[in-house]
């Protein structure tokens, strides 16, 4: 049972009285959201007392070239972390295009067929034109009921957002967005430059932090400052290395965080590693081709987040290669899905024909007895 109408009610000692707040799990989740982005922004500008106190009582220590140097490099990691932090917070995620959407004929189809197999026939013959290989665990088209679509490859809803997100990895309230196929390298910019951002500063601080330590220098008003601002940064590298650690390990296997927890499932298998294309090409799918834009918030992903290219490792014996080796290109509506590249050993699971058929549904039922694969409702988060 959810709080969506609830309210949770707080009551003080000799008071009959209470006082009611968190009206809603919504509302609970937004003043999460915002203690989570405020909390943040107060290490930030906390942090920047780097720039002032340390600044103003290590020129008085450091020789002018040295400060001169800390100086530019401290810009250089500050206005990058900045601008990595603010790329992901105000990239939009993206959304599933039209020709995911159902058409009105068969969001009344679907509405009044029974649940079952007729249904699915529904999302099938909506399906049919679309790029779309991965399936549900009973097999079932995937299948949003709150945004109606049909969901693309990779393609999660979000519970926070309420939208169904284009190879979503995960709602991170530190930036209270939503980071998907969008604003999935800004992330990954954000990390990495927060960590040396932190790393810089720690540095930079820690021999005047052995020396306040150690009575070393006389008590100023800048040695509070000071070793605050090394604990900070000493325990923000910690925590951004190992998630930045985790998400490099992401990149380098072509998964997102949804996926490590439930590998895609294809027509005929669950797959771990069915979008991997080996550590090169799977840098490339979130950084680009271009190496100069690698380093810079700004997007270069390959692909449009509908569709993306898959080499399955395990070849199913019964498949039927391609003729010529190749996938058409499909078309819906005059939009055209690039056709998916394969390794020299072509997989049945992303061959043209339909994904079912009804010989195919005749034997699943036999197997099964009177279960069918049923229309699947995914609300992921």
């Amino acid at each position: 049972m959810g709080l969506s109408h609830t309210t949770c009610c707080l009551k003080f000692p000799g008071n009959s009285s209470c006082v009611n707040w968190l009206p809603s799990s919504k509302g609970y989740t937004i003043c999460v959201e915002i203690c989570f982005v405020w909390f943040s922004r107060g290490c930030v500008g906390w942090l920047v007392g780097w720039l002032i106190d340390f600044g103003d009582f290590s020129r008085e220590h450091v020789k002018y070239k040295d400060f001169f140097v800390c100086l530019v490099a401290y810009h250089i990691f500050f206005m990058l972390f900045v601008w990595s932090y603010w790329k992901t917070i105000f990239t939009l995620p993206m959304n599933p295009s039209k020709e995911f959407h159902l058409s009105y004929s068969d969001k009344e189809s679907l509405e009044r067929e029974p649940r079952g197999e007729s249904q699915q026939e529904v999302l099938r013959r909506a399906a049919k034109d679309l790029p779309i290989y991965t399936r549900t665990m009973s097999g079932a088209i995937r299948y949003c009921d709150r945004c109606h679509l049909v969901k693309p490859d990779r393609c999660h809803h979000c519970s926070v957002c309420d939208k169904c997100i284009l190879k979503m990895d995960h709602h991170c309230p530190w930036v209270n967005n939503c980071v998907g196929f969008s604003n999935y390298k800004f992330f990954l910019l954000f990390l990495a430059y927060s960590l040396l951002y932190c790393l810089f500063i720690a540095a930079t601080d820690l021999q005047y932090f052995i020396k306040f330590w150690t009575n070393g220098l006389p008590d100023t008003q800048a040695k509070f400052h000071i070793m605050f601002l090394f604990f900070a940064a000493a325990m923000f590298s910690v925590s951004l290395s190992s998630l930045f650690g985790y998400h490099c390990w992401l990149v380098s296997k072509n998964k997102s965080t949804l996926e490590v927890f439930r590998a895609p499932i294809f027509r005929h298998r669950t797959d771990k590693n069915g979008f991997s294309l080996g550590f090169s090409k799977n840098l490339r799918q979130v950084f680009g081709d271009e190496k100069k834009y690698w380093l810079l918030p700004v997007f270069s992903s390959l692909g449009d987040g509908c569709s993306f290219p898959t080499c399955l490792v395990n070849q199913d014996p019964e498949q039927a290669s391609t003729p010529g080796g190749l996938n058409s290109t499909s078309k819906n509506e005059n939009h055209l899905f690039p056709a998916k590249p394969l390794r020299d050993s072509q997989s049945h699971l992303l061959t043209d024909t339909p994904s079912w058929s009804e010989a195919a549904a005749k034997a699943e039922k036999g197997k099964v007895g009177m279960s069918n694969p049923a229309l699947t409702m995914e609300n992921e988060t």
